[in-house]
């Protein structure tokens, strides 16, 4: 009997708590976006309920408490809101809109559909939150992902799982190289995440970038950035969480967030209105906390399930790879991707700049003959652009160093390597061929390279110019950023 007696009171103990925690009380105070409330009790992260005047009601949910009173921040516009508003906890399980029955959709952060298509399936009903998984039970990445992008396959080769990040300032490419990888990459579904960008970026992507089979295998999670910063943040966990149960259904994932910047300045945003200090660049404690606790969510699931491949986009403000948000992405990523201004100026797209980028698993993920000629690659590129300004000055003596004649030599080549239509997509086996063929033929660069003669290039092939190169205009070349 006492153990029953136990489980009875323990219990009543629990209603008691769920009563007392969803008491109303009232609106006392509005700062900015932060409400404040009196008379109840919830805990971090739960959702209320405040009345508004016509009727209704916004969502909003708890961030702080003062002493006895909550601080709340809104998911949704603050109009019709009076002081003295009734505020109660919410009742409502947090569910929302999952599964196979939202692929092919373009959804708000709370599940609900943007495209006008009409209601969405409720085969699968998910939580924003999950639980974290043990590193231990993980599955190690060891599997090369062909992403369609021969940049990419060939010198900075991602793995199912793998998270990277892709660097870039204002309109060199981003977006335009997310849409290939969308719809190139050999992934089951994708999910993209629109996070706090341009509300017409919205629309243009989806049409644009994925298109209609892109669309078809994926789930766009928009959030604009007139949307309120909690808003954004549930955005970009919404996504997350769609990510993960597809993973968990065994599924290989490719998830796409634009941008992780924009998600860390929604938490500023609601940081310091709560009354937490700057402490770098404006940025609170705080926010350098939720980028691992977000991107530790993606990878590999455990053994048996699927992965998530991750690329996460950071906004480099004035083009400065040190801004203290980019900085913290390296950190806790497992690569990336700079995009180069002066490249993507010189039309040379997409603008990755191969020296300043790096994968972190490029070691696992590629044979002992692809590291060797990348490698070679690399140094090719790197030769070329810092001694660029001496060619173009006629300061450079040819014979000075032969890695630079190589270099000067071959430049048009590697170039066109680099370049890719966005149409065009390039798989993992021709990508390689491409490479060590170009390699190959350092051994006599200075030989003119001619053309099949049915006029026709092997699949995934660049049209190479057939002239003399051994002596390049320098303002072909673009540097890194």
């Amino acid at each position: 009997m006492s153990e029953r007696a136990a489980r009875l009171r323990s219990h009543l103990q629990r209603l008691e708590e769920v009563t007392r925690l969803t008491a109303a009380g009232e609106l006392t105070r509005m700062v900015g976006l932060t409400l404040e409330a009196a008379g109840c009790e919830a805990p971090i992260g739960a959702t209320c309920e405040v009345a508004r005047v016509d009727g209704g009601s916004i969502e909003a949910q708890v961030v702080g408490f003062n002493g006895d009173r909550l601080q709340l921040m809104p998911t949704g516009q603050l109009a019709g809101l009076a002081s003295r508003a009734r505020v109660s906890v919410s009742r409502r399980a947090a569910a929302l809109p999952g599964g196979a029955g939202i692929l092919g959709r373009v959804v708000d952060a709370a599940g609900r559909p943007l495209d006008g298509l009409g209601g969405i399936g409720t085969d699968g009903r998910i939580r924003r939150e999950a639980t974290p998984i043990n590193p231990f039970d993980r599955a190690p990445i060891v599997t090369p992902l062909d992403v369609g992008v021969r940049t990419l396959n060939t010198l900075l080769p991602l793995g199912q799982g793998q998270r990277v990040g892709l660097f870039a300032g204002s309109g060199v490419g981003k977006s335009v190289l997310l849409g290939m990888l969308t719809r190139h990459t050999a992934a089951d579904v994708v999910v993209v995440g629109l996070i706090g960008e341009r509300g017409r970026e919205v629309r243009e992507f989806v049409e644009d970038c994925l298109g209609e089979a892109g669309l078809a295998r994926a789930v766009v999670v928009a959030s604009p950035a007139d949307d309120p910063p909690l808003k954004r943040m549930h955005g970009a966990l919404y996504a997350t969480r769609l990510a993960e149960d597809y993973r968990a259904a065994g599924l290989n994932v490719l998830l796409l967030m634009d941008s992780l910047t924009r998600y860390a300045q929604a938490q500023r945003e609601i940081a310091l209105a709560i009354g937490e200090p700057p402490v770098t660049r404006g940025y609170p404690p705080s926010v350098f906390a939720k980028l691992p606790a977000l991107c530790e969510r993606a990878g590999n699931g455990r053994l048996g399930e699927g992965s998530i491949t991750a690329v996460y986009t950071v906004l480099v403000e004035a083009d400065d790879p040190d801004d203290p948000i980019a900085d913290a992405a390296r950190a806790v990523l497992d690569g990336h991707i700079l995009l180069s201004r002066e490249l993507a100026n010189g039309g040379v797209y997409p603008a990755i700049d191969i020296p300043a980028s790096a994968s972190r698993l490029f070691d696992k993920l590629a044979t002992p003959a692809q590291q060797a000629a990348a490698l070679k690659f690399r140094r090719l590129v790197s030769a070329y652009q810092d001694n660029r300004d001496l060619v173009a000055v006629g300061a450079y003596v040819a014979g000075s160093d032969p890695l630079v004649d190589e270099a000067l030599a071959l430049w048009p080549r590697l170039e066109a390597f680099q370049r890719q239509a966005p149409a065009e997509r390039v798989d993992y086996a021709t990508s390689l061929a491409a490479l060590e063929a170009l390699v190959e033929s350092t051994e006599s660069p200075t030989h003119p390279v001619t053309q099949p003669a049915s006029g026709e290039l092997p699949a995934g092939a660049t049209a190479v110019p057939t002239e003399d190169v051994s002596a390049p205009s320098p303002t072909s070349a673009r540097t890194a950023a």
